[in-house]
C-alpha cells in the first residue's frame, strides 16, 4: 500500500454564491469504511448539481462529503473492509455522492468502474455521473428500443452529447434542441439526425414536421418550465418524457394534462445523487454488461469542452455558466 500524505488540497464552499466562494484549502486525507475505496483523484467533472450546491440550493445528502463534485477518476490507493472488486493501483472512475473537489475521494467498490483503455483519465473523470444519468434516464425510465426517436433538450450538453451517442450506437433516431450554429453542429457530427434552433425554431412544429406529425417516443428534459406543456404536444401516443432538470426556474408550470390521458403518455423523472448505494451499484452493473463495450472500443467516448486546474475549479463555473460550453468541463488534479 502506498504511503499516504495526512492533509490534501480541496476545493470547499466557503459559503453560498458565485464561483467566488469556491476556495482551495487543506483537509485530512479521508479513510475508506467498509464496501469503500480511497481515490486518488487525477480528474473530476463539473456538473449542473455541482453550481446548484455552490448557490445553496442542492445540499449533499445526509452523510455524504460536502464538497463538491460527483464524478472523479483517478487511481485506487486504500481499500475499505469488503472491498474487493478493485485492487490497490487499479485505474477507476467513479459516480461519488460528493467530494469530488479533491486530490483524494471516497468512492463506493461496487459503483466504482475500471477506466477502458481508449479512455484519458480526463476523458474518464467526465463520465460516471453523466454515463449514469444518460443511462438510467433514456433507457431504463424512458425504455428508448430501436427504431424511436429520442428528443434531446440542451443537445450539446455533457448529458446530451453522450446521450446522442449512446441513442445512435443502440439503433435510435435523434432530435436535439441547441441555441447556437456552433452547437447544432457538434451535435450532427456527433450523430444527431437533426438539430433544432430553440431560438429561431418552435420545436414542437420542428419535431412534427421531422416525424411526419407522429411526434417522438421519447423526450430527454432538463429545462422545465412552459417546455412541459410543449413536450407534451411534442410527444408521440404513449410517448415517455423524462425529467431531469429544471434550469429555466422553478420546478413549476401550466400544462394541459388532458394530453396526459389522450395520448397516454408517461412522464417520469429522477434523481441520481440521493439514490441507495443498491440501485447506483445495479446501474453500474448494466452499464458495464451494456456501455462498457462501446468505451472499450472507442465507439462512445464524452466530447471535452475545456479543462481547468482543480485550484481554478472557480473558472471552470464560471464557464459552465456562460451556457457556451459544448461537452464536458473536467477539473485535473
Amino acid at each position: 500500500m502506498p504511503k499516504l500524505p495526512a492533509q490534501m488540497t480541496v476545493v470547499g464552499i466557503s459559503k453560498p454564491g458565485g464561483p467566488e466562494v469556491l476556495v482551495p484549502e487543506t483537509r485530512a486525507v479521508p479513510v475508506p469504511g467498509p464496501g469503500e475505496i480511497l481515490v486518488k483523484v487525477e480528474a473530476a467533472g463539473v456538473n449542473r448539481p455541482d453550481v446548484a450546491q455552490r448557490s445553496g440550493a442542492y445540499p449533499p445528502p445526509p452523510g455524504a462529503s460536502d464538497l463538491p463534485g460527483l464524478e472523479i477518476a483517478g487511481e485506487v490507493v486504500a481499500l475499505g473492509e469488503g472491498a474487493t472488486r478493485h485492487k490497490i493501483g487499479d485505474k477507476v472512475m467513479s459516480l461519488v455522492a460528493g467530494g469530488g473537489y479533491a486530490q483524494y475521494c471516497i468512492a463506493q467498490d461496487a459503483q466504482a468502474m475500471t477506466v477502458p483503455p481508449a479512455l484519458s483519465m480526463q476523458e474518464a473523470g467526465a463520465l460516471p455521473e453523466t454515463l449514469m444519468t444518460v443511462w438510467h434516464n433514456v433507457f431504463e425510465r424512458g425504455a428508448l428500443k430501436p427504431g424511436e426517436t429520442l428528443l434531446i433538450h440542451g443537445g450539446s450538453s455533457g448529458i446530451g452529447t453522450l446521450a446522442i451517442q449512446l441513442a445512435k450506437a443502440f439503433g435510435s433516431k435523434v432530435i436535439v434542441t441547441v441555441g447556437a450554429q456552433d452547437k447544432a453542429d457538434a451535435c450532427l457530427k456527433l450523430g444527431a439526425d437533426h438539430a433544432v434552433n430553440y431560438k429561431t425554431e418552435d420545436f414542437v412544429d420542428a419535431v412534427k414536421k421531422l416525424t411526419g406529425g407522429a411526434g417522438v417516443n421519447v423526450i430527454l428534459d432538463m429545462v422545465g418550465g412552459d417546455y412541459i406543456d410543449r413536450n407534451y404536444d411534442a410527444a408521440a401516443i404513449e410517448g415517455r418524457i423524462v425529467q431531469i432538470a429544471f434550469l429555466s426556474g422553478p420546478p413549476k408550470a401550466t400544462a394541459n394534462f388532458a394530453k396526459l390521458m389522450t395520448k397516454r403518455l408517461h412522464h417520469t423523472g429522477s434523481t441520481l445523487r440521493p439514490r441507495s448505494h443498491a440501485d447506483k451499484a445495479a446501474m453500474v452493473a448494466a452499464i458495464e454488461a451494456r456501455v462498457m463495450p462501446l468505451l472499450r472500443d472507442g465507439r462512445i467516448k464524452p466530447l471535452m469542452d475545456s479543462t481547468f486546474p482543480l485550484e481554478k475549479a472557480a473558472d471552470a463555473h464560471r464557464r459552465m455558466e456562460t451556457s457556451a460550453h459544448i461537452g464536458k468541463i473536467v477539473l485535473v488534479v
